[in-house]
């Protein structure tokens, strides 16, 4: 990748990853011109993306307790985390029909998943989203 890259343009992850590895890892940490360092845009990126993620423990709650969601529910939830980015909550809880979702809004990362039906507390987040 010969061209800069520009703040105001869309870039791809790939391109972010590959300007990442050029500038070296002593500069990853370093705030970009316009203020922002790497690890910022790549989440800004996927944020942007709509890529949700699930960690592993999302992914074994997911099959432990025998979660589907559907193509709507997947939507909701999405739509669910980018509202909580925009209230500026970190770690959110939402609600989506029977399901609850804890989610790091910074990542994008779904942390776990619990069916309606179960009763549980919910710790160390910062906010709620009924989707």
């Amino acid at each position: 990748m010969n061209e800069p890259l520009m703040f105001n343009q869309s870039v791809s992850i790939q391109q972010m990853q590959d300007a990442f590895r050029q500038a070296g890892k002593n500069n990853a940490a370093k705030p970009a011109p316009g203020g922002v360092s790497f690890e910022e845009m790549l989440s800004i990126q996927r944020n942007k993306l709509g890529e949700l993620k699930f960690s592993k423990h999302a992914g074994e709650r997911l099959a432990d307790r025998e979660i589907d969601i559907s193509r709507e529910q997947m939507d909701r939830l999405k739509n669910g985390v980018k509202e909580a980015g925009s209230k500026g909550i970190n770690e959110t809880l939402v609600m989506v029909d029977n399901l609850a979702f804890i989610v790091n809004v910074k990542n994008n990362t779904v942390v776990t998943a619990v069916k309606g039906d179960e009763t549980r507390v919910f710790s160390n987040i910062d906010g709620a989203v009924i989707a």
